[in-house]
């Protein structure tokens, strides 16, 4: 499609989304209140806290209890899943991070089996660590880090890479595409050899208090919320009216559609007759019942924003 076209219905598209008046205190769910206990129960053995965020959402959704309660130790933050973020504004964030006392910043794709970052990660804590005062632990010949985060960033991804590349050695945490694998915290898992590290895998822990109802649909659409809870619908809503906002629209090759729309309706039943995502529902006539076959737009919701999450709609950073 010519690009003078695209810019034209562009310019009707909303400049801001319609929440509904949803109150965020109800519609996302609280912290987990374990989790945090067991990571501050463990912070007197450990160096070094690596926190690892999703790079599309770098400033939202990062939990202020771990800055709050655990920043005591030095800290290091990880942007994960770089491959699907829009690294052009990477500049821009560092120099927000950094303004917000985040000067330690690594960006890393965990899931490719040779990523130079995690090269990177052993020296930089090193040198963090070496800059603190290691307290009780001064005497140790060994170092322990805590992997933090919220849900599904890939903290056990990291772990497993770490080991891959320090170790050649496979994965020793679980892996899942939904939040919530890792329940608790774990023991001791070793992820080099020279310098003896250990890292402690934890649950996933949201904010106490989401900060608003747009945070909360970032970090939902990024996996960090279980889909059913905020539902797909108002998802893909989110999701079309964000990608329209950045003028990124690959999703129109994608389905083939004739043209960027601002209608999730009109997107949704596209995708779903497209890629045949129907269902047949009866329907009470003034004759009788009938069977009507209609499209399915709850799955085809699904599908736009799984193709999000898996980079298919091109690189994107909603912050």
């Amino acid at each position: 499609m010519k690009l003078y076209q695209v810019l034209r219905n562009a310019d009707k598209f909303r400049t801001v989304f319609d929440f509904g008046g949803r109150d965020v205190a109800h519609w996302f769910p609280g912290h987990m209140a374990k989790g945090l206990r067991q990571m501050k129960a463990s912070l007197k053995n450990v160096d070094c806290i690596i926190e690892i965020h999703d790079a599309r959402i770098p400033i939202s959704g990062r939990n202020p209890v771990f800055q709050d309660t655990l920043h005591v130790k030095p800290h290091l933050l990880i942007l994960n899943k770089m491959d699907l973020a829009d690294l052009s504004r990477k500049q821009r964030i560092l120099k927000k991070l950094e303004k917000d006392g985040m000067r330690n910043v690594l960006f890393t794709d965990c899931l490719r089996q040779r990523d130079d970052s995690i090269k990177k990660l052993i020296p930089a804590v090193l040198e963090i660590i070496e800059n603190k005062p290691r307290f009780n632990r001064e005497e140790s010949t060994n170092y322990c880090l805590m992997v933090i985060g919220v849900p599904n960033v890939g903290k056990s991804s990291l772990i497993n890479s770490m080991r891959r590349t320090n170790l050649k050695k496979g994965r020793a945490s679980r892996v899942g595409g939904e939040p919530g694998i890792t329940k608790a915290v774990l023991t001791k898992i070793q992820v080099c050899e020279r310098p003896l590290m250990y890292v402690l895998d934890t649950p996933g822990v949201l904010p106490p208090k989401i900060e608003n109802v747009e945070t909360g649909m970032k970090l939902a659409l990024c996996g960090t919320i279980l889909d059913h809870l905020v539902g797909e619908d108002v998802m893909a809503d989110y999701l079309l009216y964000s990608l329209n906002r950045l003028g990124k629209f690959s999703y129109v090759e994608k389905y083939d559609l004739q043209a960027p729309s601002d209608d999730i309706q009109h997107v949704l039943k596209h995708i779903a007759v497209n890629l045949r995502k129907t269902q047949r529902v009866k329907a009470i006539t003034g004759v009788g019942n009938i069977t009507v076959t209609i499209p399915n737009y709850t799955a085809a919701a699904y599908d736009f924003i799984r193709a999000f999450r898996k980079g298919e709609l091109g690189q994107v950073m909603l912050d």
